[in-house]
């Protein structure tokens, strides 16, 4: 994709409303849940039903964000919406320069950026600063499996979750190399779920919000940070497959994981 269509309003509603559509199809969002954000260096094509409706103060000071734009989707829209109606589920922020203010822009003035938009800010602003990013986009669904496993204490930190979901397809371990953090419960939208949060994602492309779902983020791709909800629920589904047989064995070995990093040139560190 060349670096216009990468950056073009149309091209990038369209895939998130199909990011939206798959995440919808994989039962991983209910009515309004989940939420989706995309930030861009330049925006082109930028669609004339938007229209500013107010200045805002940012919830996050994002100076690395300064000029850039971030499309969102809307408090209380419904992601299986957004392919077919993206002006009444989408909404729009400029970042003003030193990234403490933006302008909002969209087509129905009522219709405002995720409540857990803070959280987004924070990791957009880190990794954009950090690895001079000009795309970067985040995820959160809430797939049902890997959100009620989070939910038992045999799950409840980065290594408990990792071990026990990278060890059901090869694969696994090549798009996590990292592993699955877990961001301990925090209340939606929250300061305290921004801070812990953006410290677990510093590190991860996918994390689990205790007993509430995952968020997961791409440079490459909305579809991309899709996609990711998609292996880690496969994961899970696995796991959940082995618990109801009443099994808590099975799965790949260590030295069978670490012999599909070798082949595969995936540096891990949580298998000794």
């Amino acid at each position: 994709m060349s670096n216009t269509s990468r950056f073009d309003f149309n091209t990038i509603i369209k895939e998130i409303g199909k990011a939206g559509q798959e995440i919808s199809e994989l039962g991983s969002v209910e009515g309004s849940a989940g939420n989706i954000s995309v930030f861009v260096r330049e925006l082109y094509g930028f669609d004339h039903l938007f229209k500013p409706v107010a200045k805002i103060s940012l919830p996050v000071i994002s100076p690395a964000l300064s000029k850039g734009w971030i499309i969102f989707t809307g408090t209380g829209k419904r992601m299986r919406d957004i392919a077919q109606s993206p002006e009444t589920t989408l909404c729009a922020v400029q970042v003003e320069n030193g990234g403490e203010m933006g302008m909002l822009y969209a087509a129905d003035p009522h219709i405002l950026p995720t409540i857990e938009y803070n959280s987004h800010l924070a990791v957009h602003n880190y990794h954009v600063d950090t690895n001079s990013f000009d795309y970067h986009a985040i995820v959160h669904a809430q797939p049902l499996d890997i959100t009620y496993l989070s939910h038992k204490p045999e799950y409840d930190s980065t290594l408990k979750m990792t071990l026990r979901l990278l060890r059901w397809e090869p694969e696994t371990i090549c798009v996590f190399p990292e592993g699955i953090g877990i961001v301990p419960f925090q209340v939606p939208g929250t300061s305290e779920q921004m801070i812990a949060t953006l410290e677990m994602m510093k590190i991860h492309r996918l994390v689990v919000w205790q007993r509430h779902g995952t968020v997961s983020r791409s440079n490459i791709s909305v579809l991309k940070a899709g996609d990711l909800v998609e292996y880690a629920e496969a994961a899970a589904r696995f796991e959940m497959l082995n618990l109801q047989l009443g099994k808590t064995d099975g799965g790949l070995t260590d030295e069978e994981i670490l012999r599909v990093c070798k082949t595969n040139g995936v540096t891990q560190s949580f298998i000794n």
